[in-house]
């Protein structure tokens, strides 16, 4: 969803030297675009993996100093910025997830398709794997990190067979886990949507890397970083994901002075305005050449002006 990304960052694009956020930088393809597009652009990429960072000030070093490429996950949103010495920005963009990248490097882990270790951080260097997990957290954890970030309907039963199975042996890949997941889910013919131990990995990378906490955390900074007139862009790909950016989005959109009262109350009223109406779906011309952006989900809001 590339241009309706650049199209919807545009407005508040047109000042002399805009500052944009691209608080998952990746690989780079949306800030590259981005520079392309406004020539007079600076971009901040955030992101928390330090090859998808490398590659990224690799394929970007071309734009000189209009890129800066930071590690830091984008919970640290506010500090960042702080340290750069930028107030306010024009743009924020998020394409939140796991990236093709990390999906295609079987080492990584993050892919039931391909035999690999299960690791499955961002962040190779700290944190406990998606293997550290399923050795050490009980029942009862392992059925709600399954149940809650993967909303699988099996979640008991998988995590019940794991710690059973553990016992006699770790459950450190990939082929293990599906084994497990296969045995435990029914088989259904014609109803079957994808692997069946899809929504695992799902859940064991969101728990992992904290995921839904560090993206709670990250939009109100983003929102409250917003110039007047800037636009925040998000895109999700679960409905976890998107209902934490449709709540954080619709909050500041929202007054939250006292419904009773007849007038708002000074630094009480609307931060946003909804652009989007609901969720915006990838079309059936992308979809033809990346079938990954099926599940995008993209929202955005513009910031009002002080006085709004």
């Amino acid at each position: 969803m590339l241009d309706r990304c650049l199209e919807l960052l545009r407005p508040g694009l047109q000042g002399e030297s805009p500052v944009v956020v691209d608080a998952t930088l990746g690989l780079g393809g949306h800030t590259e675009a981005l520079l392309n597009t406004f020539p007079n652009l600076r971009v901040i990429g955030l992101d928390r993996d330090p090859i998808a960072l490398e590659l990224a000030t690799e394929r970007l070093a071309g734009f000189g100093a209009r890129p800066t490429p930071v590690l830091a996950v984008y919970d640290e949103f506010d500090r960042v910025l702080q340290e750069l010495g930028i107030e306010q920005v024009d743009g924020v963009l998020f394409d939140l997830g796991v990236s093709s990248m990390q999906l295609d490097q079987r080492e990584r882990g993050f892919a039931y398709a391909q035999e690999a270790p299960l690791d499955m951080r961002m962040d190779q260097s700290q944190g406990k794997t998606a293997a550290d997990l399923l050795a050490e957290l009980d029942v009862e954890a392992l059925t709600k990190i399954f149940r809650e970030l993967g909303e699988e309907r099996f979640a008991f039963p998988i995590a019940k067979r794991i710690v059973a199975l553990r016992q006699d042996s770790p459950i450190t890949s990939s082929a293990q886990l599906n084994e497990i997941v296969e045995a435990v889910v029914p088989k259904a013919p014609g109803k079957q949507s994808g692997h069946p131990a899809k929504r695992v990995y799902q859940a064991l990378r969101i728990a992992v890397n904290e995921e839904l906490e560090v993206l709670e955390r990250a939009l109100p900074q983003a929102i409250d970083a917003l110039a007047p007139g800037a636009t925040i862009v998000v895109m999700s790909y679960h409905s976890l994901e998107d209902q934490i950016t449709k709540d954080a989005l619709r909050k500041a959109a929202t007054s939250q002075s006292p419904i009773e009262l007849p007038v708002e109350l000074p630094g009480m009223g609307p931060t946003l305005s909804m652009i989007t109406k609901g969720v915006e779906r990838a079309g059936e011309t992308e979809l033809s050449h990346n079938p990954r952006a099926a599940s995008a989900r993209l929202r955005a809001a513009k910031k009002l002006e002080k006085d709004a």
